[in-house]
């Protein structure tokens, strides 16, 4: 007797029930938290090599400043935390191919060959713009660090806690990391049928209201550089995102059309 199919079942329309829905989330969450598992394996490897990273925009502030600048460890486990978090966080880096991946085969379920490409396009963009955005974060860290705490007052010392401190940081490269991705998401829900590409153009004036508030709080006000170098690749891709799906839609209009008139004959 032939094996039962693991694939969940659809209606005649190609529709999945509830249930399936539920299986396929199940299913997709196991494999993402499997990858990330894996990434936090390596990521605890590392965490002596990202720590003395993380330390060095601390030694800066006494280069730069003049003051005595220490992470602290407030208790006994709070070491400990620390290297889980960093574990996690390359972990959550390291593993972006594969629960991006489940992302789009969550929310573009049931492919066709033809369309297997859109899945290999997603990932070839999503990943590396997902580590660009890590990699602006990380770039910017270092002078948000120094410029931060120079607004403490002269003669006192800056003593940062571990936990705080790497809260700040895991903010700051992943959220950074995510928006950079964004863009791509915007195609995805396109692509699903979800948002046209009029829809993504109108709203333009509040893409880069939201995006240039984002990189302002992502970024000190003092540090125009910092905001301005992250701002710009992120209008530019918001932009490109347009453009992807309004020659999506296009496409779209063609073959629709190019339907109607087989049916009308």
């Amino acid at each position: 007797m032939a094996a039962a199919s693991t694939r969940p079942k659809r209606s005649r329309d190609g529709r999945m029930s509830l249930g399936a829905h539920l299986i396929e989330l199940r299913k997709r969450l196991f494999l993402a938290a499997l990858g990330l598992v894996v990434g936090m394996v390596v990521g605890w490897i590392v965490s002596d090599f990202v720590l003395s990273a993380l330390i060095r925009p601390i030694t800066e502030i006494s280069a730069e400043q003049g003051r005595a600048a220490s992470l602290n460890f407030t208790d006994i486990s709070s070491a400990f935390d620390l290297r889980i978090q960093i574990a996690f966080t390359v972990g959550v880096v390291l593993s972006s191919p594969v629960w991006l991946y489940q992302i789009w085969a969550f929310v573009m379920p049931g492919l066709k060959k033809s369309e297997k490409r859109y899945a290999v396009g997603f990932l070839a963009s999503a990943v590396p713009l997902f580590l660009g955005g890590c990699a602006a974060g990380w770039y910017v860290l270092p002078h948000m660090v120094v410029l931060l705490t120079g607004f403490a007052p002269e003669g006192t010392t800056a003593l940062l806690t571990a936990r705080s401190y790497f809260d700040f940081v895991l903010k700051l490269v992943l959220v950074i990391g995510v928006a950079f991705v964004l863009p791509v998401f915007l195609v995805l829900l396109n692509f699903a049928g979800v948002l046209s590409a009029v829809a993504i153009l109108k709203s333009w004036r509040i893409a880069i209201l939201a995006i240039t508030v984002f990189t302002a709080i992502a970024t000190p006000a003092a540090d125009v550089m910092s905001m301005f170098l992250l701002a710009v690749p992120m209008v530019l891709l918001y932009f490109a995102a347009a453009g992807i799906a309004w020659l999506h839609d296009r496409r779209v209009r063609r073959t629709q059309q190019s339907y109607d008139v087989e049916l009308a004959v």
